[in-house]
Order: structure tokens, then C-alpha cells, then sequence
């Protein structure tokens, strides 16, 4: 069934990829990822094979991959995608020796691909249950991994009509699981080969606090912080935008910086339609300028907006915040919270989140802040406007939630067998 599965899928992705470009540049990808190996290829390198699906799960085994590199030099490193979102951004990531798509979960590609590479370890990030792949290399005596993972009571897995298929989680050496709920859960189809070392994450996002960009722009854009208050909305959406963006214009003394998760034209002059009357920048357009022309842009008398229109810099904005929001709680689910919580911050969020347990940590110490409408959100600002020292307070709390959880790279990489 489920290489019939694989079959149909594989069907309905070659004949996807003639009206859409992103589907064709992943399945070019997919087809040629055996030739890119042979031409990367060193003969007598040892080599580890980490598996991400997307940019998510990479930047959970980030961590994993560059203490490896440097602890065993001996190594080299494959990366593997299978969204186009993780592989083209991410194909210059010189801390891997070769980058490609994972060809299809087919019987022969799975033979092909690991009969190239001749991994010595595999590491599976999250989500990621190939059943071919996994079987071949249980059969070949590759020990393989599953890091940062995490599992429901709703997972297939667990379900009835799922066991024959749970079979695969069997052709994995060790788990490295980020809770005990997911311990518990494996247990019960009898699974105990499982260690709960926390979410790799954590460690990733003190490494992306260290190497923090200065921005110039930005620091000129929040002046004199005695003076006003700045609010850092990261990835947010539109009902995000109409929730929060009312309660500045009624307080213009605040300063608020939005980094929208789309910044297409259209977006972006949605976000100046609903900012009327204040004085709104975009971080592009004063790029473009220079620094010699900003030094009186910014007179104080109204409110203040500055819109990041580009990508790459929010983790590093979110330095520059009393206050943060992180969006996507009102659609598919919350944005990445931690990249807030790491800079002592409050964390504002919608209420699709109970599937992100960083986000249910963040509420749990006080450090995360649910909302499910403008009401809950004017009630929260005005808490911070009547007792401003919570601020500290509560963002101390998130920065102790993270540092907190820290270490899942070390336990990992100190327990298997390198």
C-alpha cells in the first residue's frame, strides 16, 4: 500500500511540474540528485547524512551538523531537503560537503541513493519516516536517528488502522524525543529505545542571538528609548496587522517596527492603508538612501512605523524590542516564538498554538501571552501601560524559558556512537 502510495504521489508531481515552477524545480531536483552526489562524491570520505524536510527541521539540525563538523573533522557532511522552501535556500550552506533533494521514497531510488553515498550514520530530523529508506538502511546496519522529534496521541502511529505502518519507527538505532508525552506514546507500541533530550532549537537560537547583525537604520529608527516604548510584530499576517495596528494609533507614543510574513506590494500597502496619519517608512527604501540622509527623518511629532519589507533580519530586530508579537496564531499556526523569547522579551501570540510546545513553555512561565482578539490584546497593552516594570519581568521570564531548555545538541552527539 504504501509504495503504491509513493507511486501516485510520484504521478501527481511530474504532472504538477509542468504548470508549476516550484513543483518542477523539485522534481529536477529529486532526479538529479544522484548525479550531484557522484560529482561531489570523495571516494574515501566518511560520510553522516542528515535529512531535513524543510527549512524548519534544518534549522533544528543545524546545531547537530556544525558541532559535528567541528568536534569530528573526520566526517563529511550530506544534506538532504525535500521542499524546494528548505533546498533553495539553504543550497549554499557551507557547513555540509553536498546539498541535494532526497529522490522519492521508491524501492529503487532508495538503493540507488544510499548504495552512492555509503552513509555511516543517518540523521533524521523531526518528522521525517521514509519507509524505504529506513528499511534498506536498518537491512545494511547504518544506525540511524531521529532527533528533535515529537509525537500526538492523533499520529498515525497510534491509531488502529496505523500499527502495520508504525513498523518503520522500529528501523531506527535511538530516539531523541522532546518531551515525555512522546516517550510515553512510544512506549506503548513497544518502542523504548528512546531518550527525551528537549528540542534542538533552543540551542540554534543562542547561536542566532550571538551572531546578531547591527542595524544601523533600525537603531537610528528607535532613537532615545527612555523616550518611547518599541513594538516588534515578526511574521505577521493581516488579521494579525488588524488586531494589533489599531491600539498604536491610539498610542502614538509607542514606536512599532512590522515584519510581515508576505511582503508582496499588495501587503505591504495594506499595512500603510491601516497605518493613515502615521509617519511609515520602509526598511528598503531607506536602505536605498544612505545613512547621511536619515539623521532628522525621524521629529517625534506623530506616530512612527518602520516596515522591514526583506527577509533575514527579524531575528536580529527583535533585539531592539520592549515588546514582541509573533504571527501566524489567527491561520496555520504561530511563527517561530523563541527567536523573540531569546532577547528577554515578552511574546504576544494568536491561539493556534497548542501544537508548538515552545509556545505552550512561553505560556506556562508567564515569558508567552495568548490572544484571541483585539480585546485580549488592548487588555495586555494596557496592563503594560499601567505597570510598565511587568515588562522586565515577563521578558525575563521567556529569556530563562530558553536558556532553560537548552543542551539537546550535547546529549545528543554525546550519546551516539561517533
Amino acid at each position: 500500500m504504501y509504495n503504491l502510495i509513493i507511486f501516485l504521489y510520484l504521478v501527481g508531481v511530474a504532472i504538477t511540474s509542468l504548470f508549476n515552477k516550484k513543483v518542477r524545480n523539485m522534481w529536477r531536483g529529486e532526479r538529479n540528485a544522484i548525479r550531484t552526489i557522484k560529482e561531489k562524491l570523495d571516494p574515501n570520505g566518511r560520510y553522516v547524512w542528515f535529512h531535513a524536510a524543510s527549512l524548519g527541521e534544518f534549522e533544528q539540525g543545524r546545531p547537530l551538523m556544525e558541532q559535528l563538523r567541528r568536534d569530528h573533522p573526520e566526517y563529511k557532511i550530506l544534506l538532504t531537503f525535500f521542499s524546494p522552501s528548505g533546498y533553495e535556500v539553504r543550497k549554499n550552506y557551507e557547513g555540509a560537503d553536498i546539498i541535494c533533494y532526497l529522490p522519492l521514497d521508491t524501492i529503487t531510488n532508495a538503493r540507488r541513493f544510499l548504495r552512492t553515498i555509503r552513509p555511516e550514520m543517518a540523521f533524521f530530523i523531526k518528522y521525517e519516516f521514509w519507509y524505504n529508506y529506513l528499511h534498506i538502511l536498518r537491512h545494511r546496519g547504518v544506525p540511524v536517528y531521529s532527533v528533535s522529534s515529537i509525537f500526538r496521541p492523533g499520529q498515525v502511529f497510534f491509531r488502529w488502522y496505523g500499527r502495520q505502518y508504525s513498523h518503520v519507527l522500529k528501523c531506527f538505532s535511538h530516539f531523541y524525543v522532546q518531551n515525555e508525552v512522546s516517550r510515553e506514546l512510544l512506549s506503548t507500541i513497544g518502542i523504548h529505545n528512546v531518550t527525551v533530550v528537549g528540542d534542538t532549537r533552543f540551542d540554534r537560537v543562542l547561536q542566532i542571538k550571538a551572531a546578531a547583525k547591527q542595524l544601523p537604520i533600525v537603531e537610528q529608527f528607535v532613537g532615545d528609548t527612555s523616550k518611547s516604548k518599541v513594538f516588534v510584530a515578526g511574521s505577521s499576517w493581516q488579521p494579525d496587522e488588524e488586531i494589533f495596528i489599531p491600539w498604536f494609533k491610539e498610542h502614538p507614543d509607542w514606536k512599532l517596527i512590522i515584519a510581515p510574513h508576505v511582503i508582496g506590494e499588495e501587503h505591504l500597502q495594506k499595512i500603510e492603508a491601516m497605518l493613515e496619519g502615521f509617519h511609515v517608512e520602509r526598511y528598503t527604501k531607506l536602505t536605498a538612501q544612505g545613512d547621511a540622509n536619515l539623521q532628522n527623518l525621524w521629529k517625534g511629532d506623530r506616530g512612527e512605523a518602520l516596515i522591514i519589507d526583506c527577509f533575514g533580519l527579524l531575528s536580529s530586530i527583535y533585539h531592539y524590542a520592549d515588546i514582541t508579537y509573533v504571527g501566524g496564531g489567527f491561520g496555520v499556526g504561530i511563527h517561530n516564538t523563541l527567536e523573540a523569547a531569546v532577547w528577554d522579551v515578552p511574546v504576544i501570540f494568536g491561539p493556534n498554538n497548542q501544537r508548538f510546545q515552545e509556545a505552550q513553555g512561553l505560556k506556562a512561565c508567564g515569558g508567552g501571552m495568548e490572544i484571541g482578539n483585539a480585546n485580549d490584546f488592548r487588555r495586555i497593552m494596557q496592563g503594560f501601560e499601567e505597570h510598565p516594570e511587568l515588562i522586565q519581568e515577563l521578558g525575563e521570564k521567556s529569556g530563562d524559558y530558553v536558556k532553560s531548555m537548552t543542551g539537546a545538541t550535547e546529549k545528543v552527539l554525546s550519546d551516539v556512537n561517533l
